[in-house]
């Protein structure tokens, strides 16, 4: 490899991407590799009947050789990609990360996958371009933390499009300097405004899955010989400076210890189908529940409950504090503090079924997020770590408090194996699908990592 301190950034990894052997990815990384497959494909079966699904397979028609997850029409490569990837983003049920909570499974997996069947890659193949994919959104998330959503952009749309780009230039070994012209047209492919915050419509659904098919694309058009700025990472007009101008980016973060420090095993997995930052503020809820039963309370004794949280979080999950507190639809709802909250202490659970349009008009749950109100926390450590502090007044002036000191399913709290299979089984249950399918789905992510024969995702396609 060439000395890194002479290379644009996007050179340094295409030239580690090159060099990189599958069997040096440690056991820790394929295992969150392995669980981060099971948790994406079951979360792109039980999508496969919504709305939003339906919607994209009429839009992505084009027929090829490529599986739409529990579906029994196959696509081209980027359609599927587009599908599968906005089916397992879409009910905000998938992985995360602590320190930019990006969601590197539903882009990367999809991607690669799709390239997998598409240009008949072996499993072996497919394995490392998920390594590869996830461990560079995790590194370009550690440099963003906070600016890209400040700048008022989604840090899995920006950052999944060279993600995307990275998993599938890796997996189909493409050489160094075709990889950083391919980083650098994907770097004109990222987007993804917040703006879907405003009303709940589905515009978040789908980054993960543009950013999967973009980065397809990206890597496409660099195979058959177009070019892309190689300083597209840390250019005067580059990515950081474009969808994150109010931090000063370290790329060493990027371009250090590549292949020796893997922060891919730090994936983090939701037990809760909402927001990564209100996730420890629904266990806060579910303690304060079982802390009012212990005195014989209910919720109808809660005066006000109060969320401590961080600055960052206010403008997505708290304001407008009056659309918070009443959601205009199911998916707004996964991105109201207040609601998260109120129905957590309501139902013990956030799950698929607490977030359908018939369970965010529920009055008691809807009349307690009107009691929620939030102030900031200034020691709030987020990004770096995302916990919850809730302090419920009561009626007669006594107060009851809880505390999460951590993403539960992340590093300090990681869900076990089991948890994470039981999440897959319910997911495609949800999903109005066998259960056996969880056996395949379960084998086929365990076999991925050592199978030198093409992929093939037809036992996850439709009903059999």
């Amino acid at each position: 490899m060439s000395d890194p301190k002479q290379l644009p950034a996007a050179r340094v990894v295409a030239e580690w991407l090159q060099t990189l052997d599958p069997d040096e990815i440690p056991q820790a990384v394929q295992r969150a590799c392995t669980h981060t497959l099971i948790d994406t494909l079951g979360l792109s079966i039980a999508a496969r009947q919504t709305d939003y699904v339906a919607a994209l397979r009429s839009a992505w028609p084009s027929p090829g050789p490529c599986t739409v997850l529990g579906c029994a029409d196959t696509r081209e490569m980027t359609g599927a990609a587009m599908i599968n990837g906005t089916a397992a983003h879409g009910e905000d049920f998938d992985t995360t990360f602590e320190g930019c909570p990006v969601h590197a499974g539903a882009v990367v997996v999809p991607a690669v996958l799709a390239a997998a069947e598409n240009w008949h890659l072996s499993g072996a193949q497919a394995s490392k371009g998920i390594a590869v994919g996830m461990e560079i959104m995790s590194r370009l998330g550690l440099i963003a933390q906070k600016g890209i959503h400040t700048a008022g952009f989604h840090p899995t749309a920006v950052l999944g499009t060279m993600a995307a780009t990275a998993g599938v230039a890796a997996a189909a070994n493409l050489p160094a300097a075709a990889t950083a012209n391919a980083f650098g047209i994907a770097g004109s492919m990222a987007s993804g405004i917040i703006e879907y915050l405003a009303d709940g419509s589905w515009t978040k659904r789908m980054h993960a899955g543009w950013a999967a098919q973009s980065g397809l694309r990206a890597v496409a058009m660099a195979q058959a010989g177009f070019t892309g700025p190689a300083s597209v990472f840390e250019g005067s007009h580059g990515l950081f400076h474009g969808f994150a101008p109010s931090i000063d980016p370290d790329f060493e973060i990027l371009t250090a210890d590549l292949g020796v420090q893997w922060h891919t095993e730090r994936t983090a997995f939701k037990p809760y189908a909402c927001g990564t930052m209100t996730q420890p503020f629904v266990d806060c809820a579910i303690q304060l529940a079982q802390t009012l039963r212990v005195r014989s309370l209910r919720a109808d004794d809660i005066a006000t409950l109060t969320c401590h949280v961080g600055e960052g979080t206010v403008h997505r999950l708290w304001e407008p504090l009056a659309l918070k507190q009443r959601p205009p639809n199911a998916y707004a709802a996964k991105f109201s503090g207040p609601y998260c909250v109120a129905v957590g202490l309501l139902h013990g659970d956030a799950g698929l079924a607490e977030f359908s349009e018939a369970a965010v008009r529920d009055e008691a749950v809807l009349k307690l997020a009107e009691r929620v109100g939030y102030e900031i926390d200034p020691d709030d450590d987020y990004p770096r770590n995302y916990t919850g502090r809730i302090i419920a007044t009561l009626s007669d002036g006594r107060s009851v408090e809880a505390y999460q000191p951590h993403l539960r399913g992340g590093s300090r709290a990681p869900l076990t194996r089991d948890e994470l299979v039981r999440k897959c089984a319910a997911n495609i249950r949800y999903g109005d699908r066998d259960a056996a399918l969880t056996d395949r789905l379960v084998a086929f992510a365990d076999s991925l990592h050592g199978v030198e024969a093409p992929v093939s995702l037809t036992a996850l396609a439709a009903d059999r």
